[in-house]
């Protein structure tokens, strides 16, 4: 919200857009696309589905459960496989979680955070 008043005052300012228009701010969803290296260690223990650009292991895509990074590698557990599959970031070209109850949950929690952080700001000392 904060950041849609700050672009909307600079938007309104220049009036770069003739005519009316909406801005809308959003977050990319509980269910995001995983786009940096990060991303993975950040969603460990989450589901994910991965495309490579390659065959590998006889298929280019896979799905299971995030088991972080090692260098530029991702770990992923696949349903069926003992051991965690390591597949190179230069490889992905599409990477995205799968929405979960788990995931769900944390993204609940996550936005409650923001929620009371934000309040926190609002409140004067």
């Amino acid at each position: 919200a904060r950041l849609s008043r700050a672009i909307s005052e600079v938007m309104d300012a220049a009036d770069p857009i003739k005519g009316e228009y909406t801005l809308e701010v959003s977050s990319p969803g509980v269910d995001r696309p995983l786009t940096r290296l990060k991303d993975f260690a950040t969603y460990e223990g989450h589901e994910a589905r991965i495309e490579l650009d390659r065959v590998a292991e006889g298929r280019k895509r896979f799905r299971g459960v995030l088991a972080g990074i090692d260098g530029d590698n991702i770990g992923i557990d696949l349903e069926g496989e003992e051991a965690t599959a390591m597949v190179p970031f230069s490889w992905i070209v599409d990477a995205k979680l799968i929405l979960t109850d788990a995931l769900m949950k944390r993204g609940a929690e996550e936005r409650a955070a923001r929620i009371e952080g934000d309040d926190q700001q609002d409140t004067p000392e």
